[in-house]
């Protein structure tokens, strides 16, 4: 597979605290690569990483082959990355319509997909439930069709038959349009074993690396 993003011997701190240690990843073009791990593990700092919104300490942020590892979160937002946060990823006073305006692509597509938000339309962002609210921003980031997509738990909130059809969606289309999906997760959800590669981390390292069939049978801890 072609490698889309990577990360060479990334080190990123919080102050004091090293949240990677070395890390070296790789993510590949038109494919779901699944990052595993409890919290504090790093997850969240690997998508941060590749977004720009933190700048390692050492190591390069790679992607299509180009160093970006000085380039800002605009920038690379130009180029075609979208990342959608774990948590506050709407805009309070802006309606559910106007958010799905702000993606570029019409919002039929992504009501066909996410039928929920229908009647959700008139509504500002603000007084949605926690759910709804990142349905919203899925929704949102998906109609931008974005060529590096990084989702922080994008189940989170979400009903389980919801959050399948998402999965379903996600694998379709990477391979579909030749994008790439990165999104964390604590455990791995059934409807992502076709995910391309499953990186598990532990405390600012990867503890494993492969495809989600080999998963099973390893220990709880590794996962």
């Amino acid at each position: 597979m072609t490698v889309e993003a990577a990360l060479h011997g990334a080190r990123v701190r919080y102050g004091p605290l090293e949240a990677l240690h070395g890390v070296d990843l790789a993510f590949p073009a038109g494919a779901v690569t699944v990052l595993l791990g409890r919290n504090g593990s790093g997850r969240t700092t690997v998508l941060h990483a590749l977004a720009g919104l933190v700048r390692p300490a050492a190591g390069r942020v790679v992607w299509r082959g180009r160093d970006v590892t000085a380039l800002g979160v605009h920038q690379r937002v130009r180029l075609g990355l979208t990342l959608v946060p774990a948590e506050r990823a709407v805009f309070a006073s802006l309606t559910v319509a106007e958010h799905l305006g702000l993606g570029g692509a019409p919002a039929e597509d992504v009501l066909a997909l996410l039928p929920e938000l229908t009647a959700l339309l008139p509504r500002p962002a603000g007084t949605l439930s926690g759910g709804q609210q990142q349905l919203v921003a899925l929704a949102r980031a998906l109609a931008g069709r974005p060529s590096l997509l990084l989702l922080d738990e994008p189940d989170r909130g979400l009903a389980p038959a919801v959050a399948e059809r998402l999965h379903a969606h996600l694998l379709d289309t990477a391979a579909a349009e030749g994008r790439a999906v990165v999104l964390t997760a604590r455990s791995l959800p059934r409807s992502l074993t076709g995910a391309a590669v499953v990186h598990v981390l532990h405390r600012g390292e990867v503890g494993f690396s492969g495809e989600p069939a080999e998963l099973v049978g390893r220990p709880a801890g590794a996962r």
